[in-house]
């Protein structure tokens, strides 16, 4: 299913109230993009990724993340909703009652047939805009995870985890392993027997 573009000025209280309808809304410069709900698949590896990287948070005091629904509001016009999200914990103060106000440290995007072209355009560029430092790309079918580092105020790939991932919220701070094939499997894995 297509997403549907709508152009024209929207107040952060006028995207508030667009209707809870299981569909997913976004405002990218201006513009509304209504998607609707992810399949189950894309939920679950944004589940998987989540309680890895929550549970490394959790055990080394890393910071916050969070999964949609959380609207991040970079200013008046761009309302984003990433899959997956991470705040350093130096950097909290920007996570508010209304979402996350400004910039997130890590942002992931799980590709869906009906984002893809979005998530690896227009968001890519604005995240980079607004200075996120890394972004993440969960391609399920290439079976990889593209990471994209901000440097010189564009967000360029620096890497393709096809096997592991080592993450580290901070520069000399611990490191997470994540097992890129363990992450992306499918709903039912017939690769293992059942006991």
């Amino acid at each position: 299913m297509a997403t549907h573009p709508a152009r024209r000025g929207w107040s952060y209280a006028e995207f508030r109230r667009l209707p809870d309808d299981g569909n997913r809304y976004e405002v990218i410069d201006g513009e509304l993009f209504v998607t609707p709900s992810p399949l189950t698949i894309h939920q679950k590896i944004v589940g998987r990724i989540f309680a890895a990287i929550e549970a490394f948070c959790e055990e080394h005091g890393a910071g916050t993340v969070l999964f949609a629904p959380c609207d991040v509001i970079f200013g008046e016009g761009d309302y984003l909703e990433p899959d997956l999200v991470f705040v350093r914990r130096d950097r909290e103060e920007i996570i508010g009652e209304r979402g996350i106000e400004g910039p997130p440290d890590l942002v992931v995007e799980v590709l869906s047939e009906s984002t893809a072209m979005r998530d690896r355009g227009i968001k890519r560029d604005r995240y980079a805009g607004y200075g996120v430092p890394e972004y993440w790309i969960v391609d399920s079918d290439a079976k990889a995870i593209e990471v994209y580092r901000l440097i010189q105020n564009d967000l360029r790939r620096t890497q393709i985890a096809r096997d592991v991932l080592s993450w580290s919220p901070g520069v000399d701070g611990p490191e997470l392993l994540l097992d890129v094939p363990h992450l992306l499997r499918p709903l039912k894995d017939h690769s293992r027997s059942s006991r």
